[in-house]
C-alpha cells in the first residue's frame, strides 16, 4: 500500500465585523474541513487604536475583527479549545499585545500555555516597505519582536514568534529575487536584535532560530515560483548554517505558509481566478522538499469586494480535492534533478545573494529601507508597464477581453457587505467594556508597561496582565507610542525611474498645456486617508503623474480627511486623488467632500481609486466625486490623461 505524506495545514484568512460574526464564520470552517485559524484583524486593531479613534472612523470591522480588549478575545474563541487548534495571526506593530490576548483566553480555558501552537507574523520591516500597518521606529519595533521570541521560546515553545512575510512584498512588485533577498535579510535582522540584545543564552539561540518562519507569495508564473521556493529552502539553510553556527539540519529547516497571489486576481473574468488560484497552490505544494507548511487561498471574487462563506468554501474545496483526490501527497520530490529547475534555481540564489550582500554593505536591512522601499516601487511600474503594453498577457485583462455575463457577479449578494451599523455597535461595547472594568487596576497595567517599556523589561509578562486587566488595544498602543514614539516609513516615490510608459508624450503635451493656461505646474494631491496602508496604487499613480510633468504632493499613509483637505489648501492643489483599498471608503470620502466644500474648494475635482463594488461608486459620484477607478482600470497613462481632462475643463469653466 502506497503510504501518503501528511497534507499541509489548511486556512482560511478570515474575519470581518464582530468577534462574534468571526466566530460563526471560524467555527463553521472548521466545521467544513479546514485544519487550522488564519485571523484577519482589522486596521485599528493592526495599528493600536481603539475602535472610537478618529483614525478608526469606517474602518471598524471592514477588513478584518476589530480586537479591542480580552472580552473581545474571549468572544473570538468561544468554543475554539486553543489548545487543539493552528492559530495564524497577522499581526505586526501589536503582534504582543494580541499574543499577550490569546495566552489570556488560553490561561482562561484552562489551556497548558506550553502546548500551544500557531504563529504571529511580526514582521514590521515589510510593513514600512509594502503594507503600511507599522506604527514604532525600526528600532523599538525590532526590540518588540525580540522580547515576544524570547518569551514565546521560554514559554510558548511550540509557538512561531515571527513569520517573516515576503507575501506583501511580491504584491508590491518585488521580484523573486527580491522577494528572497529582503525576506532573508529581515529574518537576519530580527536574530541579530535577539543575538545584540542577549535575550536568550548563546546555547538557546539555535532554538530561536528554528522558531523563525515565513509567509511566501505564489504569483501565476508557476515554474519560477516553485523555483524560488526552492531557493528559499537552499539559502536559509545557508544561512543558518554560516552566519549564525546552526550545525542541526533540523533546526535549519525552513518552515512556511502561503496566501497564493492576490494582487494578479482580476475583476475582470473574475471566474478566471479560480485557475490561477489552483495553479499557484501548485507551487507550492508539487515540490516535496520545498512544500509549504500551511497554505490560506483567496477567493475568486476578492478583487470585487469582501468574499462571502460560499466564496472561501469554494478555496477550502481545492486545496482538499488537491490533497485528497490526486496522488500528490504519495510520491517524493518531482523535480530533484530536473535539470531547467536546478539552472533556474541556482539562477534565483546567485542574484538574490548579491542583493543580500548589496544590503548588508549598507548596514543590513534597516539601514536599507529606503533602498528596498525604492527598489519596490521600481519594480511594481515595470510590472504595471508590462500589463499596459500587452507584454505580459492577463486573460480577460488585455488578451480575449470578449465575454459572456457571468451569472457568479449577478445580484446584490454577489458579494458580502459589513453591515455600517457595525462600527457604532463595536464603539458602544467598548464603552461598556471601559465602564465595567477595575479601573484602578486598568491604569496601574498601563503604568507598569510604560515602566518596562522604558526599562528594556520584556514586555511580554506585563502586557499579559494588561490584558486581564482589561485594558483595550488603545490604551497598549497609547502606552507603546508614549515611549517609543511613532514611525513614518518611506514612500518610495521621490527616487523611483521613469521607466517609459507607452503613450506619456501626449500626456506630457497636455499637462505643459494646462499649466501654460494656469500660469503654473499642474498640482496634483494623492492622499490617503484613514488607516489602509495598502499604497502600492497610490504609490504607482504618483510616480506616473510626476512622469506625465505634473507636481505631486504625496505625503504617504494614515491621513485624516482634515489633513488632506489642510494639504490640499496649503499646496493650492488642482486636482485631489484618494486611495483607499480598505472598504472604508463611504464614510471617508463623504468626510473629505464635505471638508472641501466648507473651505471653498468645490472647483477642484476629487477622483477616487479602491476595490469599490457599482453601487458605491454612484453613491461617491453623488458625493461630487469626479471619476471612480477600480481594478479593473490597470491603464495608469489612460488615467493620467482623465486628471489633465478634468483640471482642463475646471479651468475653462474657471476662466
Amino acid at each position: 500500500m502506497t503510504t501518503r505524506d501528511k497534507p499541509w495545514l489548511f486556512r482560511t484568512y478570515a474575519g470581518h465585523s464582530t468577534a462574534a460574526k468571526s466566530n460563526e464564520l471560524y467555527r463553521g470552517n472548521l466545521a467544513k474541513g479546514q485544519t487550522g485559524l488564519s485571523v484577519a484583524f482589522d486596521l485599528p486593531t493592526q495599528t493600536g487604536y481603539d475602535s472610537d479613534h478618529v483614525l478608526a472612523r469606517g474602518e471598524v470591522g471592514k477588513v478584518g475583527v476589530p480586537i479591542a480588549h480580552l472580552g473581545d478575545m474571549r468572544t473570538l474563541f468561544d468554543q475554539i479549545p486553543l489548545d487543539q487548534m493552528n492559530t495564524s495571526m497577522t499581526i505586526n506593530a501589536t503582534a504582543a499585545w494580541l499574543l499577550a490576548l490569546y495566552v489570556a483566553v488560553a490561561e482562561e480555558q484552562g489551556a497548558d500555555v506550553s502546548k500551544l501552537t500557531g504563529t504571529v507574523q511580526n514582521d514590521i520591516i515589510k510593513e514600512y516597505l509594502s503594507r503600511g500597518t507599522y506604527v514604532f521606529p525600526p528600532e523599538p519595533s525590532l526590540r518588540l519582536i525580540s522580547d515576544i521570541a524570547a518569551y514565546c521560546y521560554s514559554d510558548v515553545p511550540k509557538w512561531n514568534p515571527m513569520n517573516v512575510c515576503s507575501y506583501h512584498l511580491q504584491e508590491a512588485g518585488a521580484t523573486p529575487e527580491q522577494e528572497l533577498a529582503f525576506a532573508l535579510v529581515t529574518a537576519c535582522a530580527v536574530l541579530d536584535t535577539v543575538k545584540a540584545r542577549g535575550a536568550v543564552s548563546d546555547e538557546d539561540f539555535a532554538g530561536v532560530v528554528a522558531r523563525i518562519s515565513f509567509f511566501v507569495n505564489a504569483g501565476i508564473r508557476f515554474v519560477t515560483e516553485m523555483c524560488k521556493m526552492r531557493a528559499f529552502v537552499d539559502l536559509w539553510d545557508e544561512i543558518c548554517e554560516t552566519r549564525y553556527g546552526v550545525t542541526d539540519p533540523k533546526l535549519r529547516r525552513f518552515r512556511y505558509g502561503v496566501q497564493v497571489n492576490s494582487l494578479g486576481l482580476t475583476e475582470q473574468q473574475p471566474e478566471n481566478n479560480v485557475y490561477r488560484i489552483l495553479i499557484e497552490a501548485m507551487a507550492v505544494t508539487l515540490s516535496k522538499r520545498a512544500r509549504c507548511r500551511a497554505l490560506q487561498l483567496p477567493a475568486w471574487n476578492e478583487a470585487l469586494g469582501l468574499p462571502r462563506p460560499w466564496d472561501q468554501q469554494w478555496s477550502l474545496r481545492l486545496q482538499q480535492v488537491l490533497a485528497y483526490e490526486t496522488d500528490l501527497l504519495e510520491f517524493d520530490d518531482l523535480f530533484d534533478g530536473n535539470p531547467a529547475v536546478d539552472r533556474k534555481v541556482e539562477a534565483l540564489k546567485e542574484m538574490a545573494r548579491a542583493e543580500i550582500a548589496r544590503i548588508d554593505e549598507m548596514g543590513g536591512a534597516v539601514a536599507a529601507i529606503d533602498y528596498m522601499k525604492s527598489r519596490l516601487v521600481e519594480s511594481n511600474a515595470l510590472r504595471l508597464k508590462g500589463i499596459e503594453t500587452g507584454e505580459t498577457a492577463v486573460i480577460g485583462v488585455n488578451r480575449f477581453t470578449t465575454t459572456e455575463p457571468s451569472p457568479l457577479t449577478t445580484g446584490p449578494d454577489a458579494i458580502m457587505v459589513v453591515d455600517p451599523e457595525t462600527e457604532a455597535e463595536q464603539i458602544e461595547r467598548l464603552k461598556a467594556w471601559r465602564e465595567g472594568r477595575d479601573e484602578a487596576a486598568a491604569q496601574a497595567a498601563v503604568a507598569a508597561l510604560k515602566a518596562a517599556a522604558r526599562e528594556g523589561a520584556n514586555i511580554m509578562p506585563l502586557s499579559i496582565a494588561a490584558a486581564k486587566a482589561g485594558v483595550t488595544t488603545g490604551e497598549w498602543g497609547a502606552a507603546m507610542r508614549e515611549v517609543f514614539g511613532e514611525y513614518r516609513a518611506p514612500t518610495g516615490v521621490g527616487k523611483a525611474a521613469n521607466v517609459g510608459a507607452k503613450g506619456l508624450d501626449a500626456v506630457r503635451e497636455k499637462v505643459e498645456a494646462v499649466s501654460a493656461r494656469l500660469g503654473r505646474r499642474l498640482k496634483f494631491l494623492v492622499g490617503k486617508p484613514g488607516l489602509d496602508g495598502h499604497s502600492n496604487g497610490a504609490e504607482q499613480i504618483a510616480v506616473r503623474a510626476r512622469d506625465c510633468g505634473m507636481e505631486v504632493v504625496y505625503e504617504g499613509i494614515r491621513l485624516t480627511p482634515a489633513q488632506i483637505v489642510g494639504a490640499a489648501l496649503e499646496e493650492s492643489v488642482h486636482v485631489v486623488g484618494l486611495s483607499i483599498l480598505s472598504g472604508s471608503h463611504v464614510p471617508l470620502v463623504r468626510e473629505v467632500m464635505e471638508r472641501m466644500r466648507a473651505e471653498g474648494m468645490d472647483d477642484v475635482p476629487v477622483v477616487v481609486g479602491g476595490i469599490i463594488p457599482d453601487v458605491d461608486a454612484e453613491t461617491l459620484k453623488g458625493f461630487g466625486v469626479a471619476k471612480v477607478y477600480t481594478p479593473k482600470d490597470f491603464d495608469l497613462t489612460r488615467i493620467m490623461t482623465d486628471i489633465v481632462t478634468l483640471v482642463a475643463e475646471e479651468s475653462r469653466e474657471a476662466a
